[in-house]
């Protein structure tokens, strides 16, 4: 999720005229007002940036200063309930560039994830280690299995797509974790340090994850990526027993771990998603 930045709004100047007040009251609040009075108030706006159409959406609170978010969902606006909206739209003008930048990031990331995910289907296209499998239904085998190029699924041709992603993922998950167990206790050798338990993980928006406890959760989906890629996030996790930041000293010990971390974090981030986050 990308941050702009927290401006501070300005006061609202007293009214010089009863017509100006009015006219500031009778904004959404008389309309919109929630039934608990700190509860936000939503309000999905348009904005026209750089002659393109925006669609954002706003959120009243009983906040002091304006915030932008930009994820998955769109550009999100929170800000005060006592700033008149050509302050806001005055914010969105002055960071139009910054904002549409970051909603075409957010669209190629979605755009790389959907290419990541399978067609459940007989002859889909399967990556394991960064190699491509066909996924192949094949009555007469049982589970799930490699052949050479193929993974073989014991499924009739007509297996409606959510068997066949169920028994594919219990498979990639086997490997998943079976190249983890393996590659795991390597960077604890080398780190001269291991976590105390390590699980897979289904997250949505990260690679993998370390806890104060010092277990770590590594995402089961790298075992599509190349090895050195599922290395580059073992090497990161790791790094986050000695430091629960990303400091300097963090990254010290992540080269330290992974000395060719900036190019496999660089091929992560733009060819694949974004670099883990912890």
């Amino acid at each position: 999720m990308f941050r702009l930045f927290r401006r501070k709004a300005r006061e609202a100047p007293p009214p010089s005229s009863g017509q100006m007040a009015l006219q500031f009251e009778a904004r959404p609040d008389t309309t919109l007002r929630p039934a608990h009075p700190t509860a936000p108030i939503k309000d999905q706006r348009v904005a026209m940036l750089r002659h393109q159409p925006v669609r954002w959406e706003l959120v009243r609170s009983a906040r002091r200063t304006i915030g932008f978010q930009i994820d998955a969902r769109g550009l999100r606006v929170s800000a005060p309930r006592w700033v008149p909206i050509w302050e806001i739209e005055k914010a969105l003008d002055e960071k139009a560039d910054w904002i549409l930048r970051k909603l075409l990031e957010w669209q190629q990331h979605e755009r790389r994830r959907e290419d990541l995910q399978p067609r459940w289907e007989h002859g889909a296209l399967i990556r394991l280690l960064g190699e491509t499998l066909t996924l192949t239904l094949d009555p007469a085998s049982r589970g799930a299995q490699r052949d050479g190029d193929l993974l073989r699924i014991g499924l009739p041709l007509d297996a409606p797509p959510d068997d066949i992603c169920d028994a594919a993922q219990r498979w990639l998950k086997e490997q998943a974790r079976a190249v983890f167990a393996e590659r795991i206790p390597i960077y604890s050798q080398r780190l001269g340090r291991a976590p105390t338990r390590w699980a897979l993980s289904s997250a949505r928006t990260r690679w993998g994850s370390c806890n104060p406890d010092g277990s770590i959760r590594l995402n089961w989906r790298l075992i599509h990526f190349p090895l050195e890629v599922v290395d580059y996030v073992i090497a990161h996790e790791m790094a986050h027993l000695l430091e629960l930041n990303h400091g300097p000293k963090f990254w010290f010990a992540v080269e330290a771990l992974f000395p060719d971390y900036e190019r496999v974090r660089g091929m992560l981030r733009h060819h694949y998603d974004d670099a883990p986050e912890s």
